[in-house]
This record gives C-alpha cells, sequence and structure tokens, in this order.
C-alpha cells in the first residue's frame, strides 16, 4: 500500500519496499488464533509499462524484472538465478549461513527456502496449480479470466479450511496513457462470493 501510495512506477514502489523492509522489518502473527505462525512476503509489482516479482526472506530479497509471458506466485519463493536486484549482502549472508558455496551459479529460491524449485512446477500446491491455470488461457488472459481462476477452490489458488483467502484483487493497466488503469477487489472475505 505504501509502494502504491508514494511511488508512480513499478519500480520505484519496489524500492520503497525494500527501503521499508531494511528499515522495519517485518514479521508478525498470521493468524488470529494464538498459534504462532508467520512467513515472510512477495509481491506482484506493475504499472503501465513493466512489472516485477519482489520476494523476501527476512531482510534479504531478490527482484525479477517480468521480461514477458506469464508469472506468479504463490506461498514460496520462486525467483531462481534470474535476479534482477537484490539485497546488497544477500549473497554474503548465504555464504555466512553456509547455504551457498560461491561457487556455482546462485540461486535465491533454492538457497533461501525449504522447497525444491525442481519440483516446484510439477508439484500438486498452490504455485503450480495457478502456472497451470494461468497456462491454459495464455495469449487470451482477461480480468474475467483472473477473476475465474482467483475463485478456483479445487487448485487451491482460493483456500478454504485452517487457512483461508481473505481477499483478491485484479487490475486492467493498459499501455495506452489515455485509456483508464481499472482496479477490481472482492467485496468479501471469500473470492468466491
Amino acid at each position: 500500500r505504501l509502494g502504491l501510495e508514494r511511488a508512480d512506477t513499478a519500480e520505484k514502489a519496489l524500492t520503497i519496499i525494500v527501503d521499508l523492509l531494511e528499515k522495519y522489518g517485518q514479521g508478525g502473527n498470521c493468524m488470529e488464533s494464538q498459534m504462532a505462525f508467520t512467513y515472510y512476503n512477495s509481491f506482484l509489482i506493475a504499472d503501465r509499462k513493466e512489472a516485477w516479482v519482489l520476494e523476501t526472506s527476512g531482510k534479504y530479497w531478490a527482484a525479477e524484472k517480468v521480461e514477458g509471458g506469464l508469472r506468479n506466485i504463490s506461498n514460496q519463493l520462486s525467483i531462481t538465478t534470474k535476479i534482477d536486484k537484490e539485497h546488497p549482502e544477500l549473497k554474503e549472508y548465504a555464504k555466512s549461513k553456509g547455504w551457498w558455496d560461491g561457487k556455482k551459479e546462485f540461486d535465491f529460491a533454492a538457497t533461501y527456502s525449504y522447497v525444491n524449485t525442481a519440483r516446484m512446477t510439477t508439484s500438486s500446491g498452490r504455485y503450480c496449480e495457478g502456472y497451470k491455470l494461468l497456462n491454459k488461457h495464455k495469449g487470451s488472459i482477461t480480468a474475467e479470466t483472473m477473476m475465474e481462476i482467483l475463485r478456483d477452490k479445487e487448485s487451491g489458488i482460493n483456500m478454504e479450511g485452517g487457512f483461508m483467502t481473505t481477499g483478491s484483487m485484479v487490475s486492467v493497466l493498459p499501455q495506452q496513457p489515455h485509456l483508464p488503469c481499472i482496479h477490481f477487489f472482492t467485496g468479501t472475505p471469500d473470492p468466491a462470493r
């Protein structure tokens, strides 16, 4: 929200978010119950001309400029070796922890997460299911298509149970500056409604 408020481009919003991350950190309980459960955040940041994926682990982060095609995020790190911007100490911290030897190509998701990135697009998780749903409509994705994907309960995109999806947003960002941007938000906690 602060990136949207303070920036006029996607790249500037990314800079604002990582500056706030460096200054304040992140965390907090993700559930209203007494169970302590926290995780780090990922962001899709877009304007009319460009898009970025920003993924974080504590104060460390990596960002990938989306050059075309399809891109999704969902509850796990997905930036691998294509890193266009990064925390200045990202690699050194990984080396100091013994997560990366400094010799092989640096892979953010493999280094900073527990998920085996080779299985990420073949597993049955939300990331994989979202990727499949997007690919099913590649070349013909509309706002309505995105709303259907975000309502999908079978894939786990719209979660039910112990963890529930609490809202979704779809934006239409025409490249032509004379056309308005349109943003759709769910009006209820469940995007299926």
